[in-house]
């Protein structure tokens, strides 16, 4: 029976059996909402596995540089899929100007890694649901599909569990924050499938305007467009295929250096 599912059947699936996995073990959980396609996707995978509901927060990380698209998609549908939304900034890092201009690794440090912490140690959170996938960047292909971080939610790239099989290591000691990836094997393509058969909505920066479009997004001040005429779903597809521009490339904390991104996980970036 297994041999006449589809390739995105069986991504689903692995992906709905990680999801739930996850939750039998920790019941202190919340998914990481980043209002992008990939956290988007993995919002709707949840759904599917608890019949429709949510049965945890999602938490969305406010940098206040987002782009006003993300603002609005966020807000229409967590009213419309009944979230419980939890929204952290870095208060006093915000109050006292930090921004783009102090450093990108400043900037994302500060407004991302340490709000996310704070957030986690204000709700007492023992996992976070990610949607980050291995090829999306080097440094996320070293990731575990159940990956540790210590007392201070910070990540030893160096020092993870092996994986054979599909063989989880779930448990996690006391002191230890576990962050789960249950699209870690998905590949930019398969996203895109996915939510076109799904017909899950996404935000319009995705989709070409004046030749113009975004392949990732984030913070309006550290993003670039790509060259595009994929106005549609099947235009995207269709690109995907063919194109050799990496899909990070218009986000600006990655031009920095591969050990930035490195250094910014290993503090608890996403």
């Amino acid at each position: 029976m297994s041999s006449t599912l589809s390739h995105l059947d069986k991504l689903e699936n692995q992906s709905i059996f990680i999801i739930r996995e996850a939750y039998s073990q920790f019941r202190d959980v919340a998914i990481l909402w980043s209002i992008g396609k990939d956290s988007t996707c993995l919002l709707w995978l949840v759904r599917k596995a608890f019949f429709g509901q949510i049965p945890f927060p999602a938490l969305h990380i406010d940098t206040g540089y987002k782009f006003k698209e993300i603002y609005e998609f966020r807000d229409k549908y967590a009213k419309e899929w009944n979230l419980e939304l939890l929204v952290a900034r870095n208060e006093e890092a915000i109050a006292a100007g930090m921004g783009p201009d102090k450093s990108k690794f400043n900037c994302c440090n500060e407004l991302k890694t340490v709000a996310l912490k704070q957030a986690i140690a204000k709700h007492g959170f023992k996992a976070l649901y990610l949607g980050i996938r291995r090829d999306e960047h080097g440094i996320r292909a070293k990731e575990r599909v159940f990956s540790p971080r210590d007392e201070d939610f910070e990540w030893d790239y160096k020092n993870q569990p092996p994986e054979l099989w599909d063989q989880y290591k779930t448990k996690a000691a006391e002191e230890e924050h576990i962050r789960v990836h249950p699209l870690l094997g998905w590949r930019e393509i398969d996203v895109w499938q996915y939510v076109q058969k799904e017909n899950i909505p996404v935000t319009s920066l995705y989709f070409a305007k004046n030749g113009k479009r975004f392949r990732s997004i984030g913070c309006e001040t550290c993003c670039g467009p790509i060259d595009s005429d994929a106005d549609t779903i099947d235009k995207i597809v269709d690109e995907l295929k063919t194109t050799r521009i990496s899909e990070r490339s218009g986000r600006a904390q990655d031009k920095e250096s591969d050990y930035m991104m490195q250094k910014l996980r290993s503090l608890g970036y996403m």
